[in-house]
């Protein structure tokens, strides 16, 4: 069903795959309608399929169910003020739509804090492309403006702490690109209650899995194994 769910325009594409219950949630919804494909895409003609493309680098942009499975996993640590790392950022895609959950609704009161969502890469072309991409929409110069969104270039497979209050650590974590193994130093700097959404290597060779780490309020962590998927590795940048 995720491939027949495209359409001709990027609110044609929300829809589909909200009818489809690809998307079920109104918030996840109402963030992908707000960022526009086709600024993210390298070629717009293709922006809203519903399957991934190549962006260069050996990484691809993933096809948006995927985006809306990841979206729709990390939702509830999404709030105003909250802290999003999204490791293997590519296009800036998912790390837009993210910030569009991390905003303040229209009904809230403006009382939380201003949050910050950080896009990672390993290579500075796709760094660079990331925020070239959120430039091309006035909603993505304002994000950037105010430092609600960042693109920075790091080892993700290390998550992120330069320039940033250690004590702070992050509410979500999604990662982009397949592990070998679940990074300890990524569920250290997880907040309590925090999400890593993040595929994973199998050790056994039987394909790559989506696993969901949780810390609770706590500390204690607990990690469930979900579905099957497909994804560029989350390697070393190239030399």
């Amino acid at each position: 069903m995720a491939w027949r769910c495209g359409g001709r325009t990027n609110a044609e594409l929300i829809e589909n795959l909200f009818k489809n219950n690809l998307i079920t949630s109104f918030r996840v919804r109402d963030a992908m309608s707000n960022v526009d494909r086709a600024h993210y895409c390298p070629d717009p003609k293709y922006a809203y399929e519903d399957s991934p493309q190549s962006i260069g680098h050996a990484a691809t942009i993933s096809a948006p169910h995927m985006h809306a499975s990841a979206a729709e996993s990390l939702l509830p640590f999404l709030k105003p003020g909250c802290r999003v790392l999204d490791i293997g950022s590519g296009s800036g895609y998912l790390t837009a739509v993210l910030a569009e959950l991390a905003s303040p609704q229209k009904e809230s009161s403006g009382s939380a804090g201003v949050a910050r969502v950080v896009g990672l890469e390993h290579i500075k072309a796709l760094r660079d492309m990331g925020e070239r991409n959120m430039l091309k929409s006035e909603r993505g110069k304002e994000m950037l403006k105010d430092g609600r969104v960042s693109f920075v270039l790091g080892d993700g497979r290390k998550g992120w702490t330069q320039g940033e209050d250690g004590d702070k650590g992050w509410d979500a974590i999604h990662v982009g690109a397949a592990a070998v193994e679940l990074h300890q130093e990524l569920v250290d700097q997880l907040r309590s209650p925090g999400r890593i959404f993040i595929p994973v290597e199998d050790p056994n060779g039987s394909g790559q899995y989506i696993w969901v780490v949780d810390k609770d309020a706590n500390g204690i962590v607990t990690k469930k194994k979900t579905y099957g998927v497909r994804y560029v590795p989350l390697t070393d940048a190239p030399r």
